[in-house]
């Protein structure tokens, strides 16, 4: 093995010493790349396989046979919201919300209809990302020779890339603002009806399925309130604005509860060991930066 106490930019300045290491090195690097490199990406696809797996992708045609979970919504803090949703896949099939009105006893009563499923587009896009990075990985079989320390490092950022966008989806909800929310296609998925004072949104926030509810009252036409229409956000706050059809509202009330989901943390645990195990073969690589001034990079 090379010395540690003599750097690989001295070997050029040295004699037969210097040829000996060299030959060392060579070997040693096309050892990695033949050999660790292709062990690596057998981890890879290991993990990455696991992750795919947990997202249950149905088959066309047998959606019915995908497994449905149930999870409670609730908080041990408030009860103004309680619910059941069912989670099949990347789809909410099922969801059944108590809410309790804020200035009465009131209890209002929703469910998704019959006919209708929700897409948590998080989930849609993570899944993608993850067989994205699959197909990279299986790109490059055993039998394929790798070149280049930079070859093997292009590889690794671009499954990186699919990884960490995979990751991000789950862990950054998307921002919407308050008209997107009261004209999106959720509200028109329960019956009854939502009425006009009720605005609901579904996310995944790490691995936790996250329902909001909000209850806003209508500003008077004439009110002398200083009105600013609140911007894009994930969380919408008590007395935020918005105007919709020439209406004007307030966010009096927001009550979020949550639950997690098991196999979403699984996949993130995963994408963390992958994403390692991607880091520590360019790290190697790198060792070798100095080496490669002698061979085409």
């Amino acid at each position: 093995m090379l010395n540690p106490q003599r750097s690989l930019s001295e070997l050029p300045k040295m004699s037969a010493a210097s040829q000996v290491e060299r030959a060392v090195l060579e070997e040693e690097f096309n050892w990695l790349l033949k050999e660790e490199v292709h062990a690596v990406l057998k981890q890879l696809q290991d993990v990455l396989k696991e992750a795919s797996r947990r997202f249950s992708t149905p088959t066309p045609g047998l959606e019915s046979q995908l497994k449905q979970e149930n999870f409670i919504l609730g908080s041990s803090t408030m009860d103004q919201v309680k619910g059941v949703l069912t989670l099949q896949g990347e789809a909410l099939s099922q969801a059944d919300i108590n809410l309790k009105v804020a200035k009465s006893s009131q209890v209002l009563h929703f469910q998704f209809r019959e006919d209708k499923q929700w897409k948590l587009q998080q989930i849609q896009d993570a899944r993608n990302h993850v067989n994205q990075a699959l197909q990279l990985l299986n790109s490059r079989d055993e039998s394929y020779h790798f070149q280049t320390g930079a070859e093997v490092n292009k590889l690794m950022d671009a499954v990186m890339l699919q990884l960490t966008r995979a990751r991000n989806r789950l862990t950054t909800p998307a921002s919407m603002t308050l008209p997107e929310l009261a004209t999106s296609g959720l509200m028109k998925m329960f019956t009854p009806p939502m009425p006009g004072d009720v605005m609901v949104n579904f996310y995944i926030n790490l691995s936790k399925l996250c329902l909001t509810v909000y209850q806003l009252h209508v500003l008077p036409p004439n009110t002398t309130k200083n009105f600013k229409p609140a911007g894009s956000s994930v969380l919408h706050n008590p007395g935020a604005m918005f105007e919709l059809n020439h209406n004007r509202f307030e966010v009096s009330h927001v009550h979020k509860v949550e639950c997690v989901v098991p196999w979403l943390n699984d996949t993130l645990v995963f994408f963390t060991i992958s994403l390692q195990l991607c880091q520590q073969l360019k790290d190697k690589i790198s060792v070798f930066s100095s080496f490669w001034n002698y061979r085409p990079f």
